[in-house]
Order: C-alpha cells, then structure tokens, then sequence
C-alpha cells in the first residue's frame, strides 16, 4: 500500500466500512461497498510505485543501490528454492526418518543480532524474514520459518522486491524506503477470492490498481493478494483500513504484495504464486510476525 497519505494521493484507497467479523464469519470480512466504490479502480497509497507519479507508495521496483533495473527484475524471478524437505510433523521431527542426516535448526533466527531478536514475541512461532540486499538496494530475500521443539525450521526461500530507494529505520510518507523492524501479520485481502488462508480475508473491487511503475511496468494485479504488515496501522482490520496511530507523516499502507517486476513505494512483493504459499501457510494460531531490513541492519 502507499506510504503516502491517501487524501494527497492522486490513486486513493477506498475507505471501505466493514461489518461486524463474528457476523461475516471466521477468517473473514464482509465489506459494505458503495456504488462509488465498486466502480473505481483505486491504488492503495504505499504499494504501487509509479514512473508517473500517480501509483501507490509501495509497487515493487528494481534493487536500488548499485544494483540495476535488470538484475533487480532479475532478482525477482520466480525461482523457488526449498531450504529443507517438507517435515512429516508441523512441530516435531519426531515422526520424520530417524536416520536422516539433517542439520539442526537453529535456536535463534540466522542473521539476527541481539536488538532485533529482542523485538520478536515470545509467542511467534511463525517468521517472514525479509534481507535486503544493501541499505540502498530495493532487492531483497524471504525465507518463511516455523518454530519447532526443535529451534527455527526455515521453508521456502523466495525473491522479493522492497522500496526504490532501500531501507529506513525512520520511514515517513513519500521517502521511497521500507520500514526497517519486527512486525505482525493479522489481516490479508485481494482483488481475488480467498485462497484458504486462516488469516482473516477481505475480497472486493477496491483493491483494483492500474498505472506503470518505476520501470514502465504495469501494476494491474498487484493487489491480487495482499497481507498487511502491522505497521503503524491497525492490527485486526482490514488492510484497507487508513487509521495510522503514529499519525499520517510516519506513512503506512505497507503490505505484502504480488510483485510486478519492479522495486515498491514500501512494501515487499512476491510473485502471484508465492504470495499464494504465503497465504495459506500462514496461521493466527502461530502469531507470525515479518522481520525486515536490510541485512547489515538485521545484524544489530
């Protein structure tokens, strides 16, 4: 979403009005859209990066920071590694081969220093860990991990893009970077139905985006998937929510979206197909949180 406040924008997102959860039913949202609202095409401030100006704060965009437009797309192929074979078990290999040679998981996130291990709750059982590849570079990895008995299992291991001009630890509205820290993931959404995620869900035309980003790239489809990062928002509500308790300066809008080949405004982005792995590995029950930052300053 855009870091930028909306009403300067000139792509808004649709301040939508939502019903009661309980009555939408669980793992769900039951927007109330106007008219107005279902025959626009709105970009949601902070996602979508623009060449001309006009697109969202965070559209994935190229690796900044010596790092060129091509190999920044390069970057974000849709290639997937897999860091270890699937486990028989979600939360034990006690069931796996016991004469499987596998390397231990590690009791602590790698690449961590002590300032931002501390920031991660004691209750996550579930990280999106997100390196960057330079302060300046808008290139970076994501690796999904599950705490175990066993210490942190890492999973898939997918290219991503963050914002145009890197990383910040003092992100405001419109600065092109991506919020360096430790946040929640609470609630997802997209132009397309749910997938089966166990996160709560809002499905409807306002997360419909257009324009070109950075590169000239369209950024049709952007919002197909999307998961709020927990930054200066509100946690269990729709990402399309715009209430910003550090105010609007600090920015916000800052998602997990389908990446475009291109660097963002803010967000991460991921492939469709990763986005929808994401989507359905992650659960409410786990508290997964999104750990992000370039990596020289994950290593504080």
């Amino acid at each position: 979403m855009a870091s930028s406040d909306p009403r300067t924008s000139q792509l808004r997102c649709s301040r939508t009005p939502f019903r009661n959860r309980a009555a939408a039913g669980p793992g769900s949202y039951r927007p109330v859209i106007s008219a107005a609202v279902l025959a626009l095409s709105v970009t949601l401030a902070g996602c979508a990066g623009s060449a001309t100006g006009v697109g969202p704060a965070d559209a994935a965009r190229p690796a900044a920071g010596g790092t060129s437009a091509a190999s920044a797309s390069a970057s974000a192929a849709p290639g997937t590694t897999q860091a270890r074979p699937p486990q028989t078990s979600a939360d034990s290999r006690a069931s796996a081969d016991p004469g499987a040679a596998t390397a231990p998981a590690p009791a602590r996130l790698p690449g961590l220093g002590p300032r931002t291990l501390a920031k991660i709750p004691a209750d996550a059982r579930q990280a999106v860990l997100v390196a960057g590849r330079g302060k300046d570079s808008s290139a970076s990895q994501v690796v999904l991990y599950r705490r175990t008995g066993a210490g942190w299992e890492p999973g898939a291991t997918w290219p991503a893009h963050n914002a145009l001009k890197g990383w910040t630890d003092d992100h405001r509205a419109g600065d092109l970077r991506s919020p360096i820290g430790v946040f929640t993931l609470t609630d997802a959404g997209g132009l397309l139905a749910d997938p089966g995620t166990k996160l709560p869900y809002d499905q409807g035309p306002a997360f419909t985006i257009g324009g070109t980003g950075f590169e000239g790239e369209p950024l049709t489809g952007s919002f197909d998937y999307v998961v709020a990062i927990d930054y200066n928002r509100r946690p269990g509500t729709s990402p399309l929510d715009w209430t910003r308790p550090l105010g609007a300066n600090r920015g916000g809008g800052i998602w997990l979206h389908v990446d475009h080949g291109g660097p963002t405004q803010g967000c991460v982005s991921l492939t469709r197909k990763h986005m929808k792995e994401l989507l359905l590995a992650l659960d409410p029950a786990r508290h997964p949180v999104i750990v992000m930052g370039d990596a020289e300053s994950l290593k504080r």
